[in-house]
Parts: C-alpha cells; structure tokens; sequence
C-alpha cells in the first residue's frame, strides 16, 4: 500500500462487499436515497483517506458503519443550525442595519459629547455608560446625589439638542450605547 491513496485488494474488496450494507444503513437514517447516497460516498472517501488507521483483522464494515454514522451526526448537527431556503424567501426578508451608520452615529456623538462642559460629560459617562448609579457616580466624583442628577439631565438635553433629536427612538435608532447614554438611568 502507498500513499497515493491507493487500497489493498482484500481491503477494497471488504468495503465494496459492505457497500450495499451501508447504503441501506443511510437510508434508514436520512429517509432521503440521494443524501444517503452522497453520505455513503463521503464515507467510502473517509476510509481511503484513512485507511492507514483500519486494524487489520478487525471488521471492516463496522469501521465503515462507524465512520458513516459519525458522518451523519455531525451533519445532522450542522443542518439543525441552517434554515432550508430552496426559493430564496427566507433571505429575500432577512435585513440588516447597514455597518457604516452606527460607526457614523458614534463618531457624532463623541464630537458632541467633546463639546459639553466636563463635570456633565463626566457625569452622563459615569452614569448613562459606564453604568454607575447616582450614587456610585455622586462617591466618585465627591458631590451630592442631587448634582449628579442634575448634571447628567442638564448633559442629556444638551446633547439632543447638539445632535438635533427631537424623538429619541426615531433619531437613535438600534444602537444601545447612544441608547443608554441619551435616556435617563434610574
């Protein structure tokens, strides 16, 4: 044997003689005589390519069974997770915000928030980004609770009115980190 794939003649013999074998087997699992026919000859390739791992004297056809059926779950595995679309109507309806927008949107308000004085940029980061509470954001900045609240409401409305939103879900869209900086965090 060498190689180049090729196969003993016993050994090519076996698994042509458990070939009807198999194919059966195939169709009792896929239902479906072209896919068992394909499966059949994905494990007739998987046997040559390794056939350097049969032990000789042990049964071929089981080998093959083996292979052939640790074939079909791993392909069964991987068509649970896809979606048949024979027509194409299932993608034709899929849809996906386009990459650019959000990257833009982020990129204004950066320059918006650049803009607002720096104890309500501080604030509104601490409380609307960074997730801190009031109080949280009150201990680390070393103010009252009220102040900070002030500040992050007085940082919001300046920030809709810099980026000119008028219906915060209209304007903002999907995106959740302007989301959450924009609306008020209890």
């Amino acid at each position: 044997m060498s190689n180049d794939l090729s196969v003993d003649l016993d050994l090519r013999d076996s698994m042509l003689k458990a070939t009807p074998n198999l194919r059966a087997f195939a169709i009792s699992l896929t239902n479906n005589v072209d896919r068992a026919d394909d499966l059949v000859q994905e494990t007739l390739m998987r046997a040559i390519a390794n056939i350097h791992r049969f032990q000789p004297g042990t049964n071929m056809q089981a080998w093959l069974f083996t292979i052939l059926r640790n074939l079909f779950h791993s392909e069964y595995r991987k068509r649970r997770r896809e979606v048949e679309d024979a027509d194409g109507k299932y993608a034709a309806a899929l849809s996906v915000q386009p990459d650019q927008l959000p990257h833009l949107d982020f990129e204004d308000l950066q320059q918006a928030l650049a803009r607002l004085p720096h104890d309500q940029r501080e604030a509104l980061l601490l409380v609307g980004a960074s997730g801190f509470s009031y109080e949280q954001a009150a201990e680390i900045c070393g103010c009252a609770v009220g102040t900070i609240k002030s500040r992050v409401n007085r940082a919001r409305n300046r920030l809709a009115e810099l980026m000119h939103f008028t219906d915060m879900e209209e304007d903002l869209g999907p995106d959740r980190v302007t989301l959450s900086v924009m609306h008020a965090v209890a």
